[in-house]
């Protein structure tokens, strides 16, 4: 009985990209088979070539003029053109291939971050996360552009030992021998240094951007309080690391190109010296032909010099993409809730206030289900305006449709207006189109928690929860706020959960619970507290 060998999710992706891209990647490896015999060709005929001419020059008149001109140098001319074609074939639909199955494989890794359980996917910072999604699936992309080396160095190596035998089988063995010690070497040496070197990039990169991702969000307040040095000090000491893992990686590579260097060395003294008592054109042949083929290996040297990088991108996102999204699961009619003991029905309302760092907010996040301890109701019930809501680098309109993809000019300066921000969005020249800058920072902190409060209102949920929606806006706009947000629940019918400790937006809700600082608990909400009925 045999048993199935053990996949990976990411073997099973790449497989599936394998499958879709087979017509791209076979052109691929054809076209890089015929560079790789195109070229030990190319090299060797011209080596000929030049050797025979000089001699039969030196042989007299009458042998220069028998001597055929013509046809190795229309051979030459075709090799080249050749090459020429092919390598450009390659490229094209090699890169092709690669750049689509990178585009199917980075949108599958962040499902699956996202799909994640809250515990996992929430513990990943903005920069982890970040490397998760480029460097590893950019390591991942070179492999998959790499796949046609093997076909490549198998190519040069024919050809190559095919021309030697035109010389005699003494050459060709050695090339042959040359190229077995080559590859194995580069091998052994790949593993002993490049892998942990190239596996160490990978990680440190990671840690780099997860410092720069926290520092330079928090350098107002490390310019304000002084410590603008010990932040440049702390992104120095992470490049530092990195550059210690690339200086070791180089001198990884350099010791592989050198090893193939002295190798191929002796492979043409070898070629040379066993190829020049039968003929001096012949032993050139030889010789070019020993150099061409060990150079057709350095394309697999070099995937055996990034299998480090690639193995470590494998674990990453072996570790992410486990986790597989599941069906949607949007509610179509409005729930009850329970929550913090309140029962609430169809279109209720419920105020929880309270001083900070009373749970608040972390029994609305047990609610939707970003707790461990979280409530069985469809994440899709609600719409959710958190307490830090982030705003991706586009415009207007691309934040407000992260809520409602399919909705329409309209329907966007529709939840504008009920958010209090569409004048401030059509004195804009452009409109929708506007620019709102990295998490917003264009605009300023009440005109950003009014676009997320805007986008809270494009989901189509039984439920709102908003979670301090007017923080920062000054009284006159807040009562505004207020006022629309209560005609709006009066004419949509939603439920309501409004996490506030200011008046204005507590008086529109005729229930309420109070968080006193003796209710404070742990970072997790018991299940008897958070439930759906």
């Amino acid at each position: 009985m045999t048993r199935s060998p053990v996949t990976s999710p990411l073997d099973d992706l790449i497989r599936a990209q394998k499958r879709q891209r087979a017509a791209g990647l076979r052109l691929a490896a054809l076209s890089t088979v015929t560079v790789g015999a195109a070229s030990t060709l190319l090299l060797g005929l011209s080596g000929w070539f030049i050797v025979a001419s000089a001699a039969a020059g030196a042989a007299g008149l009458a042998a220069a003029h028998a001597f055929n001109v013509l046809l190795p140098s229309a051979g030459i001319r075709f090799l080249a053109i050749l090459r020429t074609a092919a390598r450009y074939g390659e490229r094209l639909s090699g890169h092709a291939a690669a750049l689509r199955a990178l585009a199917a494989i980075r949108p599958a890794v962040f499902e699956s971050l996202a799909a994640a359980p809250p515990t996992e996917s929430l513990a990943l910072s903005r920069g982890e996360a970040s490397a998760r999604l480029v460097q590893d699936v950019d390591a991942i992309e070179t492999r998959f552009v790499r796949l046609s080396a093997p076909w490549s160095a198998a190519a040069g190596l024919g050809a190559g030992v095919a021309l030697a035998l035109l010389a005699g089988w003494i050459p060709a063995l050695s090339i042959l021998t040359a190229a077995s010690a080559a590859t194995l070497l580069a091998r052994a040496l790949a593993r002993r240094y490049s892998a942990p070197a190239r596996a160490a990039i990978q990680a440190r990169t990671g840690a780099l951007k997860d410092s720069v991702a926290a520092l330079v969000s928090a350098s107002a307040e490390l310019r304000a309080y002084g410590l603008a040095d010990w932040a440049g000090e702390t992104l120095n000491a992470r490049a530092a690391s990195l550059e210690d893992a690339r200086r070791a990686a180089a001198r990884a590579q350099g010791l592989i190109i050198a090893s193939q260097s002295v190798i191929a060395g002796l492979a043409v003294a070898a070629a040379v010296a066993s190829a020049a008592p039968a003929d001096a054109a012949l032993a050139a042949l030889a010789g070019l032909a020993a150099v061409m083929s060990l150079d057709a290996l350095t394309s697999l040297a070099s995937a055996f010099d990034q299998d480090g990088a690639a193995r470590e991108a494998r674990e990453r996102l072996n570790a992410v993409l486990r986790h597989r999204p599941g069906p949607a699961s949007a509610s179509a009619t409005p729930q009850s809730l329970t929550l913090l003991g309140q029962t609430l029905g169809p279109g209720e309302r419920l105020a929880v206030s309270g001083p900070s760092g009373c749970g608040k907010t972390t029994a609305i996040e047990a609610l939707l289900g970003l707790r461990e301890a979280g409530s069985e109701t469809p994440r899709g019930a609600f719409a959710w305006l958190p307490q830090d809501a982030g705003l991706v680098a586009g415009t207007v309109r691309d934040n407000l449709r992260l809520a409602a993809p399919k909705a329409s000019d309209e329907d966007l300066w529709a939840a504008l207006d009920e958010a209090c921000l569409a004048d401030r969005v059509r004195a804009a020249p452009e409109g929708l189109s506007a620019y709102v800058g990295d998490d917003g920072e264009r605009l300023s902190g009440g005109e950003r928690r009014r676009l997320a409060l805007a986008r809270a209102y494009l989901r189509d949920a039984p439920w709102l929860l908003l979670d301090e929606p007017t923080e920062g806006l000054d009284p006159v706009t807040e009562a505004a706020v207020v006022a629309r947000l209560d005609a709006r629940l009066q004419r949509t019918g939603q439920g309501l959960v409004l996490v506030s400790h200011r008046a204005a937006p507590l008086a529109i809700c005729p229930r309420r619970v109070q968080f006193g600082a003796q209710e404070k608990g742990p970072a997790t909400v018991s299940p008897s507290l958070v439930s759906t009925l």
